[in-house]
């Protein structure tokens, strides 16, 4: 498969302090790769990285020709006090393409309506964004990333402070998105146990260690303990893969994760 973004013995940090060195992967077309780890372990910066708002200190990190992103933001990084409606938001996906001091025409008004319709929110579009809840915002966030065409679809921590029901809902529109699509899709996720039962590929992030592997190879009791540096067990349940720390484990290094 083409590699749309090869990182090839890239060492990021910044300044003085690196970060992580020394990693080598591809994130070919067509995956499906979840970006796990936990909070300052460098999730962020090979994030960065990526949408190249970060040059590395060694090595390279390239990207395939012509490659868009359609970047979807923590739900809490986001001003909802603007009363912008739904639609109206959606349609800044298009800017680029629109062009600056440009109105957008019928067809970009079109397509911001079929994106919502895509995610399952169309007859929200006259709302105003701040009345939504936050699995509807959510959906109106992904809208907006995919009016863009993107190639890849880049989703930073989408479930963030989500309850259960919103939780599985938006992952699994997002799993519907790459399958259906065939879309590209990276999540950078500090939940393991979320992520793990819908990618296809797991990139795990830990202090100053990176792994990456299929989910199988990954969501093992010995790789885990290993990179987490603390005994765990993973269960499986109704289907679904279930890690947790195994019991008398110290956990407290890793207390602020």
């Amino acid at each position: 498969m083409t590699a749309l973004i090869t990182f090839d013995h890239a060492t990021l940090g910044y300044g003085r302090r690196v970060v992580l060195s020394d990693i080598s992967f591809d994130i070919p077309a067509g995956d499906f790769l979840g970006l796990v780890g936990p909070n300052g372990a460098g999730k962020t910066t090979i994030l960065r990285a990526i949408l190249g708002s970060l040059v590395p200190l060694r090595g390279t990190v390239t990207k395939a020709e012509g490659l868009r992103f359609g970047y979807v933001p923590q739900r809490d990084s986001v001003d909802y006090n603007f009363p912008l409606k739904v639609l109206d938001v959606v349609m800044m996906g298009r800017y680029d393409r629109i062009g600056l001091m440009r109105r957008p025409s019928r067809d970009d008004r079109e397509r911001a309506c079929a994106a919502l319709e895509h995610v399952g929110i169309v007859n929200l579009a006259e709302q105003p964004l701040r009345a939504l809840s936050g699995g509807q915002k959510q959906r109106a966030l992904i809208a907006r990333a995919l009016v863009g065409e993107p190639n890849v679809l880049v989703l930073d921590e989408p479930t963030n402070g989500m309850d259960l029901v919103s939780t599985t809902q938006i992952l699994g529109l997002v799993r519907e998105l790459h399958e259906r699509d065939n879309l590209t899709v990276l999540m950078v996720s500090h939940a393991l146990n979320e992520v793990a039962n819908y990618v296809q590929r797991i990139a795990l992030v830990v202090e100053r260690g990176f792994r990456i592997g299929r989910v199988g190879e990954i969501m093992t009791e010995e790789t885990l303990t290993q990179m987490y540096g603390i005994p765990v067990d993973v269960d499986e349940m109704h289907g679904h893969r279930i890690v947790v720390a195994r019991r008398g484990a110290d956990l407290g290094a890793h207390a602020h994760d």
